[in-house]
């Protein structure tokens, strides 16, 4: 996938501007050491990662007491700690600012806006911090909320945090299944709930849903959020309910009160995406979650007070966590709820251009649906304040890479990225003082010791491998919840190598230094034993003006693999064999000959997670007889009988 041309080059005057440039100074002040590029500070960075993370702390302006030791045990993994004598409090870092500027903009699908200013917000973080001490929730006590992406989510968020709670969400579109397979793990005291939400045009009614959840989690009280619905009526029809307006309504706004906690006191409970089982419940601490998203989103992606940050993201996503910590940085939040194509692709766009984002983060299936729409944003909307949009979720395709400069914006930072639920932030992202190559992410973070190994655990470049980190950092995981031994822990990702952090991603670092994802380690082909990533295969067939959207898996078959290929088609195509030859010599002579499908099958739906992302193992499950333990995790769940029992795979 080698490219002569970069489709973006940072000029002279933004890598002089650039926080990244800045801090590389900072630390040649400090340290003596010489860091003449961004590959000089990475290097250091992992080196010497207590200097780093210290620097770190100090040129972002941590609030709290960061103790006399910044990495302690640094070789174990697990095991390392950071800044094991600091106290700080999350919240309070989230909290930056004071004045009547916006904190956070909120634009719901209804077309409704509201803003909140950082008084506002303080205010309303100081009367839900009171309720919930009204309430006896205290340090380690879990707060749990069913919520749309709301200011008010932000803010009870904060005020958890502000006690010392452990804060944990997930989106209204989940069954009440879903719901408690995550929040019944984790006993919450307070549950919090919308009375209804927007989507594709329609008001969803979780009446139904909420007095089931209410009743199996039984929280000492349940607060009704008011958004698209009658909160009132909603709450005098649950057990010990209460409208948000009732909860708060006895306390008058002070100034917020911040418990001072380790660095390692738990902050969130986030997720996996729980399509083979119930889902892992993953612990994140408040120091390392601050640290990385700090370090990321003031040195990877440029952000500075004043500045507006949007990223598409549901409250069940761990974008939603990130984009949250956007406040430590002193930049406007923009909030969306609702589908990104109600009433057409364009309404994210619109928000862009009304709200002069200055970063736009998404996900890869976004991007791809937007140019399948025939869509071209930068026409018709002024995006002149963007300077960085993002991309995760799942691999972007070189063909998105371009559309993004052919019709988005030429002169943007594209910042494809990858990391996860399990870090709560990234492995490899964007870097806004390098070129940017069409199909790669650009390279790892700061901080972050990223290899690609083969299966004897040697380092390989230009070929593909496990994905890796080979030392500790701050975001790992405190704990599984429900885990007293660390068992599950240990087996997600240290099993593979020794003290090594195994990430599931099947990867490739570039001949630029950069890195391509070819899809989850676990979802890797194997026709023949050689490996495939089906991101490969996307790459190609998704690309056609036939095919809407793809999946992948290997079929077990006469005692070896067989790749089969699943097609949601566009509207006026049917798989006739002209078009089944079609999509094969596109992957044959795209990918290679070993990426060709035995069988090409359509099919009118793809299951895929409440994030977006499509889900290989389950449909793999269903084609093979074999049951789906958590269908409550995708998003259309309908979509798996789709692939039972068919006749052309027997």
């Amino acid at each position: 996938m080698s490219e002569q041309i970069p489709l973006w080059i940072p000029s002279d005057e933004r890598i002089e501007a650039a926080n990244a440039t800045a801090f590389a100074r900072f630390c040649e002040q400090r340290s003596g050491a010489v860091l003449s590029d961004y590959d000089d500070l990475h290097q250091w960075s992992i080196s010497d990662r207590a200097a780093f993370w210290d620097a770190i702390w100090d040129f972002c302006g941590v609030k709290g007491d960061k103790g006399d030791i910044a990495m302690e045990n640094g070789d174990a993994m697990p095991g390392a700690r950071f800044f094991p004598h600091a106290r700080l409090n999350f919240a309070q870092n989230l909290l930056s600012r004071t004045g009547d500027d916006d904190a956070i903009v909120f634009r719901g699908e209804d077309k409704v806006r509201s803003s909140m200013s950082w008084d506002a917000l303080h205010s309303t973080v100081s009367r839900l911090q009171q309720a919930m001490r009204d309430l006896g929730i205290g340090k380690g006590d879990r707060v749990a909320a069913m919520m749309p992406n709301l200011p008010e989510t932000i803010a009870a968020m904060l005020a958890a945090a502000s006690i010392g709670a452990i804060w944990s969400s997930c989106s209204p579109d989940f069954g009440d299944k879903g719901v408690l397979d995550r929040f019944g793990q984790i006993e919450p005291k307070l549950f919090i709930a919308c009375d209804g939400y927007w989507y594709n045009g329609k008001n969803q009614d979780v009446s139904q849903k909420l007095a089931i959840v209410e009743a199996a989690l039984k929280p000492l009280r349940t607060v009704v959020v008011p958004y698209a619905g009658d909160a009132a009526a909603l709450a005098a029809s649950l057990e010990n309910a209460v409208t948000l307006e009732g909860f708060v309504e006895p306390f008058s706004a002070r100034t917020v009160e911040f418990e001072q906690l380790p660095f390692d006191h738990p902050l969130y409970i986030l997720f996996s995406s729980g399509t083979t089982g119930v889902p892992k419940c993953i612990v994140h601490s408040a120091g390392g979650t601050l640290l990385q998203h700090l370090k990321e989103q003031q040195l990877h992606c440029g952000l500075k007070a004043g500045e507006r940050l949007f990223y598409f993201t549901t409250c069940g996503w761990m974008m939603w966590n990130w984009l949250a910590t956007g406040l430590a940085s002193g930049v406007t939040l923009c909030l969306f709820d609702g589908s990104p194509f109600y009433p057409d692709g364009n309404v994210l766009f619109d928000f862009a251009a009304d709200e002069k984002f200055a970063m736009f983060g998404t996900s890869a299936k976004y991007i791809d649906a937007v140019r399948k729409g025939g869509l071209t944003p930068g026409k018709n909307h002024d995006l002149s304040q963007l300077r960085l949009l993002t991309s995760t979720g799942s691999p972007l395709s070189p063909e998105g890479f371009s559309f993004v400069y052919d019709e988005i914006k030429e002169d943007v930072h594209l910042a494809s990225m990858s990391g996860g639920t399990d870090i709560v932030s990234c492995f490899v992202l964007g870097i806004p003082v390098k070129p940017v190559w069409r199909g790669e992410i650009q390279g790892a973070g700061l901080g972050m010791a990223v290899d690609v190994w083969d299966d004897d655990g040697k380092p390989v470049v230009r070929e593909k491998g496990e994905l890796v980190c080979t030392k500790a950092f701050p975001s790992m995981p405190v704990m599984f919840w429900n885990d007293p031994q660390g068992s599950k822990y240990r087996s997600a990702y240290f099993e593979r190598f020794d003290n090594i952090w195994c990430h599931g991603d099947f990867a490739e670092w570039t001949e630029h230094g950069g890195m391509i994802i070819h899809g989850r380690s676990d979802a890797t082909l194997n026709p023949g034993g050689v490996r495939i990533g089906t991101a490969e295969i996307y790459n190609q067939v998704e690309q056609m003006d036939e095919v809407l959207e793809a999946i992948c898996i290997g079929q077990d078959w006469q005692d070896d693999v067989r790749v089969v290929l699943f097609v949601r088609l566009a509207d006026g195509f049917s798989l006739d064999d002209d078009l089944v030859g079609k999509i094969k010599t596109r992957i044959r002579t795209g990918a290679s000959p070993r990426h060709v499908p035995a069988i090409v099958i359509s099919v009118d739906d793809i299951p895929r997670t409440k994030s977006g992302k499509v889900t290989e193992l389950a449909v793999r499950e269903v084609v093979h007889g074999r049951a789906v333990k958590n269908q409550e995790a995708l998003a259309n769940p309908e979509a798996l009988a789709l692939f039972a029992d068919l006749e052309v795979l027997k």
